[in-house]
This record gives structure tokens, sequence and C-alpha cells, in this order.
């Protein structure tokens, strides 16, 4: 792209003034159209060092009022971030929904700064692929700019900069770096550019020899793109094949449920599989291996008990219990993993998650909270979400709690029933008992299109709550063992 690239005309003097006048006025007005629409805008400045990227952002953001925009400066990830997965700190910037959220540098300067093996940079660029797409394909507003300057030019500025006690801080040795191999850096950056350049997602190479110039080309450019969006009417967007190996799993209705553990017999496998999750827990702690237990099942299956009976044998401060209710309006506000991406625990830690990134294709697909194409595409974006983690090298555990019809009903009633317990049942777990048909179907489907290889699913047969326990702990036990090896 950057070898083929061919700089546009610059309009002279007197006819650039006007445009960049105009095309600020636009931008101002298209603020409250962004707004209005719940259009969420996320803005990617890349370049080459000194090309003015900061510079620029100062000037396009004067345009914006200051409560619906943010901009982030994404350097070199901390100590912290590497412990997260790659796209972490990327996914917990997204702007809400009618906001804006500027970044200088951010994905493609950490893939491109230091050299990593063949395998790891393809890796990265599919997630980043993945991630844009993803976005997009939720209603995001993408736009990707890159700064161009000739190694000339790029000197000039470094020798300009240096010259000045006030300012020669901000020649880093990355800058120094890139002018001195500047033919290998253009060979670096065009690759990654054509890798990376999608239709939803295109970049834009842009002319920065001058300031001016430069600001008119990305805000005419970035107009246009907020113009497009917002024009857009609701669409469907095509589903993608799934691409991820899958684990045969049987219906609900396949699922024997007698299953029954006596009262002593648990009592002494409790105490053995505790002992040993907490000597596995210490491992982890120390090979830094990031784990992830999610649960989903029924109203009143059990899920709350399991999970105390795993967390009952960590150490408390290498785990964490997220407990996952309707969104908040700020969650509602932006892509629906995002509250789940901004909760995943650090390498060596534990995150449980009781109830999960699944509501999508069941809960707001039985309530009508997402359209169809929203919950169908979602079985991909959930399993791309999941290879993610375990390219990081998560284990994942995901456990769906099983009970029968009559159980629930007999459980329901005992909560009704006993004072202590009442605050367990509400209107909602009734009114979704009358939607059980639709759930079950919903939950087949969501088994059998989300059950892969590296992440498949574990039904807890949960009549017996001793016996789902003991068999949670056996797996988890039993996959972190395999995990150390």
């Amino acid at each position: 792209m950057l070898k083929e690239w061919s700089k546009l005309q610059e309009p002279i003097a007197e006819e650039l003034e006007i445009r960049l006048k105009k095309a600020r006025l636009r931008l101002s007005a298209l603020q409250t159209e962004v707004k209005e629409k719940k259009l969420p805008v996320l803005v990617l400045v890349e370049g080459w060092g000194t090309a003015g990227k900061g510079s620029l952002l100062g000037r396009i953001i004067q345009n914006i009022d200051p409560r619906f925009f943010k901009v982030v400066s994404m350097s070199a990830p901390t100590e912290e971030e590497r412990r997260k997965p790659f796209l972490y700190r990327y996914f917990a910037q997204i702007p809400e929904a009618g906001k804006f959220c500027f970044l200088d540098s951010g994905w493609m300067d950490e893939i491109t700064r230091e050299p990593m093996p063949p395998a790891l940079y393809e890796s990265r660029i599919e997630s980043v692929k993945r991630f844009e797409r993803q976005l997009t394909d939720n209603g995001y507003l993408v736009m990707k700019f890159f700064l161009h300057i000739s190694a000339k030019e790029q000197k000039k500025r470094i020798e300009s900069l240096q010259k000045q006690k006030d300012t020669c801080w901000r020649v880093s040795k990355n800058d120094l770096w890139q002018n001195a191999h500047y033919e290998s850096c253009l060979d670096s950056f065009d690759a990654y550019l054509k890798a990376t350049n999608m239709p939803s997602a295109p970049w834009y190479i842009v002319d920065a020899k001058k300031q001016k110039w430069t600001e008119l080309q990305v805000i005419e450019t970035l107009t246009q793109g907020i113009e497009i969006a917002l024009n857009n009417n609701a669409f469907s967007v095509p589903l993608l094949q799934n691409v991820f190996p899958l684990v045969r799993m049987p219906l609900l209705s396949e699922i024997p449920l007698n299953q029954v553990l006596e009262e002593a017999e648990y009592k002494k496998d409790l105490k053995q599989l505790q002992k040993r999750l907490g000597e596995l827990h210490n491992r982890l702690y120390r090979k830094k291996v990031p784990v992830i237990i999610a649960y989903e099942g029924w109203d009143a299956a059990g899920k709350g008990g399991n999970i105390k009976r795993i967390a009952g044998a960590l150490d408390a401060r290498g785990y964490e219990v997220h407990p996952i209710a309707s969104p908040e309006p700020h969650e509602k506000a932006r892509h629906y993993l995002w509250r789940f991406w901004t909760r995943l625990p650090k390498t060596g830690h534990i995150a449980i998650f009781d109830r999960t990134w699944y509501g999508r294709v069941m809960v707001e697909r039985i309530e009508g909270f997402c359209s169809e194409n929203d919950w169908m595409r979602a079985y991909n974006e959930i399993n791309e979400f999941e290879k993610e983690l375990s390219d990081w090298g998560a284990v994942i555990l995901k456990f769906w709690v099983q009970i029968d019809k009559d159980t629930q009903l007999e459980r329901f009633r005992e909560r009704e029933d006993t004072p202590e317990k009442r605050w367990k049942i509400t209107e909602e777990d009734w009114r979704n008992r009358e939607k059980w048909d639709l759930y079950e179907e919903a939950v087949c489907e969501m088994l059998q299109k989300t059950s892969t290889t590296y992440a498949p699913w574990h039904i807890l047969e949960s009549v017996d709550k001793r016996y789902a326990r003991i068999k949670a702990l056996k797996i988890v036990i039993a996959e972190l063992e395999k995990a150390l090896e």
C-alpha cells in the first residue's frame, strides 16, 4: 500500500483554508448526529515517528465537545497489561455508543515495533482482523489513518526537535531507529497495512508533510466516513461459516439425571479434591497460567453452591467471582463482549463467571433484546473470543448445570417457603420458567455451536447437587493438571 501510494494533489493555500474551515464546521455539526444516533466512533492514528500524530489529534478534537470523546495514547504495554490477552487493552478502550475514541497509535504499532516469530505475527494479524470486524459488525465506525512522511522529512524533523532543550525529549530511540532503518520499516508497515486493509475498516494513508494539509485530509475523510455510517440503515451482517473444530454435544433431553452421591462419600471426596485444587492453584500462580471458569444453567440448578465449592479451595488473593446480571447502561452502550474482556484475569489468576457472554444467545435471543442477526452472528464471535483466550494460554472451563423441570419447580417452592432463601426467587424466574421449551432449544443450539476443542462444554447433572459439585471439581482438577504438565 505505501509503496504503491500516490499523494493527493495539495490545494493552493486559499482553497485549503476554505476547505479546512468547512470540514471543521462539518465535523462539529456531525457530533450531534453521532450522539443522537448512538454511533460509536473509533479513530486509530498510526504513522512514522515525528509524523505529527499528537498535534493532529490536538487539532481535530477542538471541533468536538469534550464530553463526547476521549484521546488515549497507547504506549508500550505495561507489565500488568502484558499479563492480559493481547487485545485486552484495546477492547477496554472502545467508546460508548454516541461517543468518539481517538487512539494515538495502537495495535499496529505494538505488532510492528519489535520483531516476533512468524507464527505469532500471523496470529496477531488474525486477532486484529477479527477485532476490527467484530466492531464494525456490531455497529462501530472504525477509521484508521497512517501518517506518511519520507525518510528525508523524518530526519529533518528529528534534527529540528533535537536542537531545542524543550523538544529534544520528544525524539525517542524508536524514532531514531526508524530513520536509520527506514526501508526495512517501510517494508514492515506496508506488509501490515496490506494484511489488515479490510472493506469494513480500510486504511487511509495521509501525506503528513504539512500540518494543515494533514488535518484537512483526515477531517474530510473522517466526516465522510461518519456521514456514510449515519446514513446506513440497519442491515443484516453476513453470517460467517464456523472455522473452529467442534465437539459433539448431546441434546439436553438425552442427558440422564439419576446420578446420586451419598453424603459420606461426598464429604470424603470434597475434602480430598479441594485439597488437590488448592495445591494446583499455587502451581498455576507460579507458572502464570490464567484460568477462566464459566457457569451457565437453569435457574435454581445449583450454580452458586457449585461455585462456592470451587472457590473454597482457592487462595482468596488469586481468584475473583463475577456475578453477571443485566448490563448496566455504560455496558449496554458498548460491544456486548466489552464487559467480559474487562473482567478477564491476569496470568496466574482465576476468574469465575456466574453467568456469561452466552446470555447473547439465550436471554437476549429469547427476550428479544437483540436482533436475530445479532444472536446468530454471536456463535462465531464467541468462538473467536474464546480462541483469543486459548491462544493466550488460558484454561477455559465451561459448565452447563442441568436439572429437569420438576426439580426446578420443587426448588422454586422451597425458596418461597424458606424465609432466608426467599430473596433467591423472583417474578423473572417464574416468567423464564414459562419459556422452558424455548430456552431448552436455545441452549441445545448453543452447546452444539460453541463446544470447541479448545473450550468444550461440560454438563453437570445437578438433580443431586452433591454429584454435580464433585464432578465439577474433578473436571477442573483434570484440566489444570493437563495444562501444568
